[in-house]
């Protein structure tokens, strides 16, 4: 059986599963340590709460930076590299693990742990909104028990080693990278790396957020932080604009906007974006706001009108060019289909005449009898019930005939539908006459459609 170790330190039990190499390595402050973790409840079942390898990447923790699980590092500070091992540790050690899982999960989301924060503990936060988001960690909050840590320590790495990841560095430290890192963005511009230049002007933002949600909302270092991060979001809209990501442009241009209305570089941005995207009332509107906001943009919103709408009239047409022919191929489609119903026809005319021959001389007198009769029957029948239909039919619409010609009334519905479309663009392009020719021309099939219903 494997043997339990007891640590010098209270509420924790140890058990080795797997033994590493070399002796106790040495933690000064600042030593980086990677590890996968999972996490299980001192339940019957074992359920696992988390588990570092299905998140795709371990954890890490740097010796003596006031992570909020400080029994980890002594937990870790036990271990030799390449050792797997088991703690059990007491609900006095696993209060705020809730909290630590949280902001880990995020990291794992690319998601900014800190965001939504406001300006208090983390236990406050927590208290304040009511709840981490995942209904496992509310469980663990609203009851602290002891849990089960199992680890394996991969690497322990030297203090000067590594970039100093954000969470750690102290205020002053993020405001100072922050410049640094929008000039290696600009350089990766100018040479039209887009992608990478984005991530640093992200960062960047990221940086400045953190520290804003450490200010007092409305006070001015909360107004300064937030002016900084304006040429920043800019500036990584514009990198999305040119990897075509549009729609990331129109989300953060919007969520800009939200908190600056006067910010004219946003709106710009938002309506090439949107412009790019087909949706011409809400590049309309923000380039007019442009223009607003600033006159002496007037003659370049002029410019990216004009070519919005010649942008717009080639669509218009490619869509119509493209309509009209697959409406010709389905009526081609219909002819050939037409057309091997009469050769059925004629062959059934053909086989009931040779049939016909066969009958008797007596019965052949007879049958030629009753046609006559059956057709002066049918005449009459049809000019008492028909009659009126096709009289009343022509008055109302003398076209009708030639409309209903080689149309479904399928066919007849989409077409009313896309002139009336054509009608409407033909009015914003001013071209009134044109755009009468086409609603009255739906307005005949309309005529044609009803006499159909009416007289089906």
């Amino acid at each position: 059986m494997e043997e339990t170790y007891l640590l010098n330190h209270p509420g924790v039990r140890k058990k080795i599963l797997a033994g590493g190499s070399g002796p106790l390595p040495h933690l000064p402050p600042g030593t980086k340590l990677v590890f996968h973790f999972q996490t299980l409840l001192d339940n019957f079942e074992r359920t696992v709460i988390d588990d570092s390898r299905l998140a795709g990447r371990p954890a890490e923790i740097f010796v003596g930076k006031m992570f909020k699980m400080e029994v980890w590092e002594t937990l870790l500070a036990s271990m030799r590299i390449g050792e797997v091992a088991e703690f059990w540790c007491d609900a006095v050690h696993t209060g705020l693990y809730p909290i630590v899982s949280k902001g880990m999960r995020l990291i794992a989301q690319g998601k900014d742990p800190l965001e939504g924060q406001r300006h208090m503990c983390g236990m406050g936060n927590m208290f304040n909104y009511h709840s981490t988001g995942f209904p496992e960690l509310d469980e663990l909050m609203r009851t602290p028990q002891p849990l089960i840590f199992i680890m394996e320590l991969l690497q322990v790495g030297d203090p000067m080693s590594y970039q100093r990841e954000s969470w750690m560095m102290e205020k002053d430290e993020k405001l100072q990278e922050v410049p640094i890192l929008h000039m290696q963005g600009n350089t990766l511009v100018r040479q039209r790396q887009f992608r990478k230049a984005a991530s640093k002007y992200k960062e960047a933002v990221l940086l400045l957020k953190t520290v804003q949600s450490r200010e007092m909302p409305g006070d001015i270092d909360y107004i300064n932080l937030g002016r900084m991060i304006i040429p920043l979001e800019l500036n990584y809209c514009q990198c999305m604009l040119e990897l075509e990501e549009y729609y990331e442009v129109i989300e953060h241009t919007t969520e800009l906007l939200e908190k600056h209305k006067d910010c004219v570089k946003g709106y710009y941005k938002r309506a090439k974006a949107h412009a790019a995207v087909w949706n011409e009332k809400e590049a309309r509107r923000d380039f007019n706001m442009v223009a607003h906001l600033d006159i002496t943009l007037a003659s370049l919103v002029s410019r990216e009108l004009k070519t919005l709408s010649e942008r717009m009239k080639e669509k218009y047409w490619e869509e119509k060019e493209k309509y009209w022919n697959m409406l010709e191929k389905k009526e081609n489609k219909n002819e050939d289909n037409e057309r091997e119903d009469d050769d059925e026809e004629e062959d059934d005319k053909v086989e009931d005449k040779g049939k016909q021959e066969n009958v008797t001389t007596e019965s052949k007198d007879e049958v030629e009898e009753s046609p006559s009769i059956l057709c002066a029957e049918a005449e009459a029948h049809k000019e008492e019930l028909g009659g009126n239909k096709e009289a009343s039919s022509s008055e109302i619409n003398p076209n009708a005939a030639n409309k209903k010609e080689g149309k479904d009334w399928q066919q007849m519905l989409r077409l009313v539908m896309f002139l009336q479309k054509e009608g409407n663009f033909l009015i914003k392009e001013n071209n009134f006459e044109e755009a009468s020719v086409k609603f009255k021309e739906a307005i005949e099939y309309v005529d044609v459609l009803q006499n159909m219903k009416q007289w089906s």
